[in-house]
């Protein structure tokens, strides 16, 4: 999945990419089906050796427009896992309290802890994006705002956290879609805000600030993944697939007991 790797520095026009590419699965859903699976199963494997190794820290961040599908792949790569060693923030509108400090401080309270995958649900960079996008604050104010990302995220990967972060690429058609389809069933209503529909009039505008996202924020240390999100069955392997490829160069072992268990007889 490295075709889905944004190069740091690199520029990007979200216009000109696929939004229902789906890779190396010419036959679509069907030739992927087997796939799943066997990632899924290696994906557990893999979180029981973070777990109990306890040296390593992941966060995987996840970005997208209205119905891009964060929730699903929460629900469908993350769930498998124990849920003792997975945490789930989703950052809404700041409160009181949090306005009242600077913009990182409500994430550094739930970045992960040794043998944790901490995901974010939106993240820091709407500070960059519907601030940006609503005027929220003056650019003089979130224009700085990619250079502490950077400095911030740069902390967390020298303190041993391992960073992923996904911008769900969907289009304009494959949103309205979905903005259709949950409009259509009274039990999707609580999903549906108005606000949606105003945003919808701005892609334009959170287009150009995901490229400036993108552009400014892509590290070695902390890379950015585009993943095309229209179909929904891709944007779940391709993200699995990048999960267990990362876990996988850890190089991660299971702790020896720090007893002798030699002749240990159980009756």
């Amino acid at each position: 999945m490295k075709n889905h790797l944004h190069t740091p520095g690199r520029k990007i026009d979200l216009s000109r990419l696929d939004a229902a590419g789906t890779g190396r699965f010419k036959g679509g859903k069907k030739a992927a089906q087997p796939e799943m699976p066997a990632l899924t199963e290696r994906l557990v494997s893999l979180q029981e050796l973070l777990y109990a190794q306890s040296r390593h820290r992941i966060l995987v961040v996840l970005q997208a427009m209205d119905t891009g599908g964060k929730d699903g792949v929460i629900r469908r790569v993350f769930s498998p896992l124990n849920p003792q060693g997975v945490r789930v923030t989703s950052f809404k509108v700041p409160t009181a309290m949090e306005l009242s400090r600077d913009f990182l401080w409500r994430v550094h309270k739930v970045v992960p802890g040794n043998g944790e995958i901490a995901v974010f649900n939106r993240s820091h960079y709407e500070d960059v994006l519907v601030v940006r996008v609503r005027n929220l604050a003056p650019p003089e104010i979130w224009s700085k705002r990619y250079a502490q990302i950077n400095d911030f995220e740069r902390l967390l990967a020298e303190s041993g956290t391992t960073i992923l972060k996904f911008f769900l690429h969907i289009d304009l058609d494959e949103q309205k879609k979905r903005l259709q389809a949950r409009l259509d069933n009274p039990a999707k209503h609580w999903k549906f805000r108005l606000g949606d529909l105003d945003d919808r009039k701005l892609w334009t505008d959170y287009m150009r600030a995901y490229e400036d996202v993108l552009e400014k924020t892509s590290t070695k240390y902390a890379p950015w993944y585009v993943i095309p999100a229209n179909r929904k069955w891709y944007r779940d392997l391709a993200i699995a697939e990048i999960l267990v490829e990362t876990l996988e160069g850890l190089n991660m072992d299971f702790p020896k007991s720090e007893e002798n268990l030699d002749g240990v007889v159980i009756e």
